[in-house]
């Protein structure tokens, strides 16, 4: 540890190393390079130390491939300032290096399972980077910004060799890794043929060298029915359906040998995809964002789970690790901060106070990580009406046929007898999206969860109706405002959270703001933000984006997309005039009267 943090990592703080003494001249674009590496370097810099530092929180073999690469890259530059060569400035692939390395592609989009050998000598790395250097000039070059060396001071080079030597040391003490000795690996396979030997398990991971090591691991150990998934396979959902076939209505794989038992992903699988035939999650390593936790938890705890329990398991970092990165406590400081308790009795870490539907439902503080937890507030309003329905089969025919505008009150329930009382509107935006205010008498918001209110305003066919609030139609234009202020919050004239165009825009919008300082994305790509932003997608970006989204598409692979179909004008249709702004439809509304004489327990 005290290795890395040594590193000088002089790839990332390229601006610390100027030639001040040069009589080159730059261009126009070398100008624009020169202005952004002054901006870059000790973000970034962190940022590549701590990840190196979550490579090793996450699998000793996804560690060791990460500096190969690292070397690797090191040895790039090296070769270009040694020949008087331009520097290629940008992300540099995985795959393109792993060739080298005798292997495919682990941690990339266009990944395949295989093995890293490990270089132990700096010759290797030096005639391997000789090569890919000749490919990043030919085949390659209209994916790098290029400067040229002779910009930057001789010590660039002696730094970037040091770097190296030090990594070195490190590859050398664990060239003989030994899978049978990593206890996270062992504790893995005891969960699986131990603890739940005959259970579906579903195993998570965020780097894809991780799940091809635990899925060639756990198959040597002869655990069977097990498979991996991860960006680059090829279609992602025929493993959902094989893992669980019941809850996708694939019936026909279910107790054939293409059955899963035992699924390793990385997040390609934790949106979008129904897992619930199985009730096991394992967090083999920890995301940073809770999000994602979230997201994860998702795929098995919704409609159709049969299980009246949920099982997850986290691995969290040796204690070393952890008072580096100090994840744990970045998480769990997150849930308390966004936790707002609707009740129940799951905990998310063993023996943390907070527990996960504290946030797993709750919009307040997430809107901007938030992707897919309507999915899940989706399926729980429709499991309010296929209960109703399923005892009432004319309510079918008699719901629709409502006219909009129509209002009601009921008693509080009990377990809400606390809350102030007012009023709960349920509106339908101009851009289709459904949103619940709840109010108090005094027009102030309760709550933002709309799975709260949703539970608030559940009720059985025999509650009792009762008289409107004085103020009841006040509240209700109360209510209006705060949700106008709300949709523009969340996204507005983006449409719905799971429609392309939102999801598009919001991913970008947080890689452009996190590097945007660097020369990982630029102002091509800016301009196609703005545009998705201000502009509807055509038919063809929209079912391009859907798929790509679908199969797990990474964020500087969808920037370098709409950027493409931008250019070819493809992406949004930029001359239809901006729709006019309507105000949200009043659907209904619920006044709520703490009224313990009426109140009702029946839900």
């Amino acid at each position: 540890m005290d290795t890395i943090n040594r590193l000088n990592l002089p790839r990332y703080g390229l601006g610390n190393y100027p030639d001040k003494k040069t009589t080159l001249i730059p261009t126009k674009d070398e100008t624009v390079i020169q202005d952004n590496l002054s901006h870059a370097g000790r973000r970034l810099m962190g940022f590549c130390r701590t990840n190196l530092f979550k490579r090793l929180e996450s699998s000793g073999y996804s560690f060791l491939v990460s500096l190969c690469r690292h070397i690797l890259r090191n040895y790039i530059y090296v070769y270009a300032i040694e020949n008087n060569l331009p520097l290629p400035i940008g992300p540099q692939e995985a795959n393109m290096l792993d060739e080298f390395l005798d292997d495919v592609d682990l941690d990339n989009e266009d990944s395949n399972e295989g093995t890293i050998k490990i270089l132990l000598d700096e010759e290797g790395y030096y005639a391997q980077a000789k090569k890919i250097y000749k490919l990043y000039e030919t085949s390659y070059h209209s994916r790098f910004d290029w400067i040229r060396s002779g910009f930057f001071e001789e010590s660039l080079k002696n730094v970037l060799i040091d770097d190296g030597k030090e990594i070195l040391k490190i590859l050398k003490i664990g060239k003989d890794w030994n899978p049978d000795n990593d206890r996270q690996l062992n504790a893995l396979y005891d969960l699986c043929t131990k603890i739940h030997p005959k259970e579906k398990i579903l195993i998570f991971t965020q780097f894809a060298d991780t799940a091809y090591y635990l899925y060639d691991e756990l198959k040597k150990r002869n655990i069977s029915q097990i498979e991996c998934v991860t960006g680059g396979s090829e279609d992602p959902t025929t493993y959902a359906y094989r893992f669980s076939p019941i809850s996708n209505d694939k019936k026909e794989i279910a107790n054939t040998p293409d059955e899963i038992r035992v699924l390793i992903t990385t997040d390609v699988l934790s949106e979008g995809q129904n897992l619930q035939d199985g009730h096991i999650i394992v967090n083999y390593d920890l995301p940073w964002a809770i999000i994602r936790l979230i997201q994860r938890a998702g795929r098995v705890d919704r409609i159709g789970q049969k299980s009246d329990k949920i099982f997850c398991y986290s691995f969290f970092p040796e204690e070393g690790i952890e008072k580096i990165i100090k994840l744990r406590g970045r998480l769990r400081k997150r849930i308390e901060e966004n936790a707002e308790v609707v009740g129940s009795d799951e905990v998310f870490f063993d023996g943390d106070p907070v527990k996960i539907h504290d946030f797993y439902n709750e919009k307040q503080g997430i809107l901007d990580e938030e992707e897919d937890v309507e999915v899940d507030l989706a399926s729980y309003a429709y499991q309010i009406w296929k209960n109703a329905t399923d005892a009432d089969p004319t309510l079918k025919k008699t719901i629709p046929d409502l006219p909009h505008v129509i209002y009601a009150t009921k008693s509080l329930k009990q377990e809400d007898e606390e809350k102030d009382e007012g009023v709960i509107v349920y509106t339908r935006t101009a851009d289709d999206n459904d949103i619940l205010a709840w109010l108090n008498r005094k027009g102030e918001i309760i709550t933002q969860s709309q799975l709260t209110i949703l539970r608030a305003a559940e009720c059985s066919s025999d509650t009792p109706p009762l008289f409107k609030l004085d103020n009841h139609h006040k509240l209700v234009e109360k209510g209006i405002e705060h949700i106008i202020q709300v949709e523009s919050a969340i996204g507005g004239q983006l449409g719905k959270k799971s429609s392309a165009r939102y999801r598009t825009y919001m991913r970008l919008n947080r890689h452009y703001e996190e590097y945007k300082v660097t020369l990982f994305v630029n102002e091509a790509l800016k301009r196609a933000i703005d545009d998705i932003y201000k502009f509807p997608l055509k038919e063809f970006a929209r079912e391009t984006l859907n798929r790509q989204l679908k199969a797990g598409i990474s964020d500087e692979d969808l920037a370098n997309l709409v950027v493409s179909l931008r250019d070819e004008d493809k992406l949004c249709n930029t001359k239809e005039d901006e729709k006019t702004y309507k105000e949200p439809q009043i659907i209904c509304s619920l006044g709520l009267i703490n009224d313990p004489i009426h109140r009702q327990n029946k839900v």
